[in-house]
C-alpha cells in the first residue's frame, strides 16, 4: 500500500483528504492511504523516519520552509519561493515542489494575468501570486494596509530581483485609483465566518474587469458576489485548492486528469464547504 499524508500544525478540519480521495479514484488507485499527521515544529526534524514511510506528502503551515533541510532536491517552483508544500519520496530521497503556484496559474488561465493587476495583500500566498503575476507580464499594483507597507516593499524588491523589467508599485488600500483588468484578493477578508466583509469598496469593484479570490470558504465571498452581480468574471479559491492537489498527483505517480473531471471535483468540494458551514451555524 502506498501511503500519503498532509503534515502541519495544528491541523484542524481539512479538505485535503476529500480532494485526494477523489483524485485517487479518478486514477483507479484503491490500494493507498491518505492521512493527516499533526507534527509540532519542534518534532519535525526527528519525524524523518515517519516521513520516509510515505510515498509522498503535502505540507502546510508551519513546515513549508522548515522542511527544506530534509529535501534532497528542490524543483524550480520550490527554489523560486524557498517554500515546499509537496514532496515526492524516492527511496528516502525527498524532492520538494511548490504546487501552490501551479494551482493558482491553472485557476487563473482564463483571467488577464498579464494586464493591469491589482493585488490586495502581500503575505503568505500573496507573495507567490505577486511574483507569478510579475513573471507573466502584469503591471502590478500591490495595495496594503499601512502596517504592511514595509512587507510590501520587501516583496517589491524581491520581484524586481527576479524580474528586473517588472512593473510594480505599492499603494494603500484606501488610496486605490484607476481601472484594472484583474483584482486579486490575497487577504483573509471575507472568509467564514466573517462573510459580510469585503476587502475593497464598491467603487473599486466597479473599476475592475475580473476577479480572483484566494478564499475558498465560503465558496463565493461578498467580493465575488458583488463582482458577479455586475456581470464580471470572478474565480474563487476552491479551484486553486483542487488544482494544487492535482499537481501533487502528477508529481507522485504521473496522474492524468480530464478538465471536466476536475471541474466536477471543484463543485463537490464547494458543496462540502456549504454543508460544513450549515452544520457550524446550527
Amino acid at each position: 500500500m502506498d501511503k500519503y499524508a498532509l503534515i502541519g500544525h495544528p491541523l484542524g478540519h481539512s479538505m485535503s483528504p476529500l480532494i485526494h480521495e477523489k483524485l485517487f479514484a479518478l486514477s483507479g488507485i484503491t490500494d493507498y492511504s491518505y492521512e493527516l499527521i499533526d507534527i509540532a515544529p519542534e518534532d519535525l526534524a526527528k519525524s524523518r523516519p515517519l516521513l520516509e514511510e510515505l510515498s509522498g506528502f503535502n505540507i502546510t503551515i508551519p513546515h513549508k520552509t522548515a522542511i527544506i533541510p530534509m529535501i534532497s532536491e528542490m524543483a524550480d517552483s520550490a527554489r523560486r519561493y524557498e517554500s515546499v508544500n509537496c514532496v515526492r519520496n524516492d527511496e528516502g530521497a525527498f524532492t520538494g515542489y511548490n504546487t501552490d503556484c501551479d494551482g493558482f496559474l491553472r485557476s487563473a488561465e482564463l483571467l488577464p494575468l498579464g494586464g493591469k493587476v491589482l493585488m490586495i495583500g502581500c503575505g503568505g500566498v500573496g507573495r507567490m501570486i505577486a511574483i507569478e503575476a510579475a513573471l507573466h507580464g502584469a503591471a502590478l499594483t500591490i495595495a496594503v494596509l499601512p502596517s504592511d507597507v514595509k512587507t510590501a516593499q520587501l516583496l517589491m524588491a524581491e520581484i524586481l530581483a527576479k524580474c528586473s523589467e517588472a512593473s510594480v508599485k505599492i499603494c494603500l488600500i484606501s488610496d486605490i485609483e484607476g481601472e484594472f483588468d484583474l483584482l486579486i484578493n490575497a487577504t483573509p477578508v471575507g472568509m467564514f465566518p466573517k462573510t459580510n466583509a469585503c476587502v475593497v469598496s464598491d467603487e473599486v469593484i466597479g473599476n475592475c474587469l475580473s476577479f480572483f479570490d484566494v478564499i475558498y470558504n465560503p465558496k463565493e465571498t461578498l467580493l465575488m458576489k458583488k463582482a458577479r452581480a455586475l456581470g464580471k468574471t470572478a474565480v474563487g479559491g476552491t479551484s486553486m485548492l483542487v488544482y494544487q492537489a492535482v499537481k501533487a498527483h502528477e508529481i507522485w505517480y504521473g496522474g492524468e486528469f480530464r478538465p471536466e473531471d476536475i471541474s466536477k471535483i471543484i463543485l463537490e468540494v464547494e458543496a462540502e464547504v456549504d454543508k460544513m458551514n450549515e452544520e457550524a451555524a446550527k
